[in-house]
């Protein structure tokens, strides 16, 4: 199929924001009450149905987003496998799953009576597009998917930033609906540039969650939407984080050069417009640190370029790399040139980083800031000085020292994933992933928005008590 033909009239697509929401509205007790073979059913097809199109639905990523043919395809990949993957989370009868106690007829305390307790679906969840993953964090990404795992329709508020991809995905997904004779407003779609369509959505009193992925600022200002409306609803945003790579010294012998490329490898990744892109390392000044930066810096000269997602987003970079570069203490070693955004990368001792605010501010695009100590005592209070991140990468601590326990300890207070080799680009979709973090990485660190446990954040616990059998015996299935 091209990609032309992916395309139908706006029209033919998409309704006003209002009845979108409206039909949404309408298909949620149906679905709340859906089987595991149901809903298992819609999240393989909506997988097959995107693989089927993958070649016009790549090609106009591309088109809007410059991510490459790659990137996208693998991202594709993704998207495919977690739906896949909810679509077993489903099947194994997990979101089902009921806790019993029998009645124990005694007087209180010792007894009690016959109590089951389930989750049953919260209800219509807004979900809003992230800008830098057109696939995996989009209309059928891995919000979409746990959403309609845990028996919630969704509405999608499609990302300014690929329109028509949006678009020709939301035809997928109707079509997949359609095949299987499911409610077309178990999937809807809100489009538009203004502010206030996400403020009018998240508003509406049919929904009852908002899954957000994208910047602190508007993030922030829709949690508030969301705590001050009658009634509140809960708000799971992933928001801005610096995902600080500590090196212990002694991390680098014999690998400066290799550690160097991942780095920068990281750094430059889709243009560096990744949550997880790594924004500091700290590492002890000697002189394998020295070479690690010229390293790095080779490695970034190198590096192929693509424009960044929206004009927006790129000056948004070069103005906030012109700041960092400004600020008294910071060495530049590379630096965008005009108007063109090209990797930064610059060094400043502990001292002055734990001085200013400014310098631990999160960058999004390609830029690193290597951060000098002149001792190891001086790493944990660097990392500490970022505010809470999505990642915590820690090198060279595989040894049990007094120093390597402290440094995991803080480190776990830090972030939401601790990692001891590699780098943090990559999230896995598992059972044990946890993708969140302390404020500002996260609005709701208990929670995750990668991996099989995201369904928890649309499912709300409720106990029968003294249940007939026709309600103990649904298995968790909501009434």
């Amino acid at each position: 199929m091209t990609t032309e033909a992916l395309m139908p009239p706006m029209e033919a697509v998409i309704d006003s924001p209002h009845l979108q929401i409206e039909r949404a509205s309408q298909a949620a007790h149906e679905w709340s009450v859906s089987g595991a073979e149901v809903r298992a059913r819609l999240l393989k097809g909506l997988a097959d149905g995107l693989d089927e199109q993958r070649e016009p639905l790549v090609a106009l990523a591309h088109q809007e987003t410059h991510l490459g043919l790659p990137r996208l395809n693998g991202e594709l990949d993704r998207t495919c496998f977690q739906l896949s993957a909810f679509a077993q989370h489903v099947a194994s009868g997990a979101v089902f799953a009921c806790e019993e106690d029998d009645a124990i007829p005694l007087p209180p305390p010792h007894g009690r009576p016959r109590m089951v307790r389930a989750r049953v679906p919260v209800g219509p969840v807004a979900m809003f597009s992230a800008s830098n993953f057109p696939f995996a964090f989009s209309v059928l990404g891995g919000d979409t998917a746990a959403a309609l795992a845990a028996g919630c329709p969704v509405v999608v508020r499609a990302h300014p930033a690929h329109p028509l991809l949006s678009r020709a995905v939301f035809q997928v997904a109707q079509d997949v609906l359609q095949q299987q004779l499911l409610a077309p407003g178990l999937i809807a779609l809100v489009e538009g540039e203004s502010i206030q369509i996400g403020v009018d959505l998240v508003q509406h009193p049919a929904i009852k969650a908002v899954a957000f992925t994208g910047s602190t600022r508007g993030g922030l200002a829709l949690e508030a939407i969301a705590s001050q409306r009658k009634p509140p609803i809960p708000f799971y945003g992933e928001l801005g984080s610096v995902n600080p790579v500590v090196m212990v010294p002694g991390a680098l012998r014999g690998r400066v050069d290799e550690l160097a490329g991942q780095i920068a490898g990281s750094i430059v990744l889709g243009m560096g417009q990744f949550c997880t892109r790594p924004g500091i390392v700290a590492m002890v000044n000697d002189e394998d640190a020295r070479h690690f930066i010229t390293a790095v810096a080779a490695h970034l000269a190198k590096a192929p370029l693509h424009p960044m997602l929206t004009p927006g987003i790129s000056n948004s970079f070069i103005a906030a790399t012109r700041s960092l570069a400004a600020q008294p203490g910071v060495r530049v070693i590379s630096a965008p040139e005009g108007r063109n955004p090209a990797p930064f990368l610059a060094v400043v001792d502990a001292t002055t980083f734990l001085d200013q605010q400014e310098l631990r501010d999160e960058i999004f695009g390609p830029a690193l800031m290597v951060v000098m100590c002149e001792t190891q005592d001086e790493l944990p209070a660097v990392m500490n000085a970022v505010a809470g991140s999505l990642a915590v990468t820690l090198w060279g601590a595989d040894a049990e020292t007094p120093f390597t326990r402290r440094l995991v300890s803080e480190a776990t207070r830090a972030a939401g994933r601790v990692l001891f080799e590699g780098v943090p680009t990559g999230v896995s979709v598992t059972r044990a992933q946890h993708h969140g973090g302390p404020w500002p990485s996260s609005t709701q660190p208990a929670t995750t928005s990668v991996g099989l446990h995201a369904c928890d954040r649309f499912l709300r616990p409720v106990v029968y008590q003294s249940a007939p059998h026709w309600v103990a015996s649904r298995g968790g299935r909501p009434v």
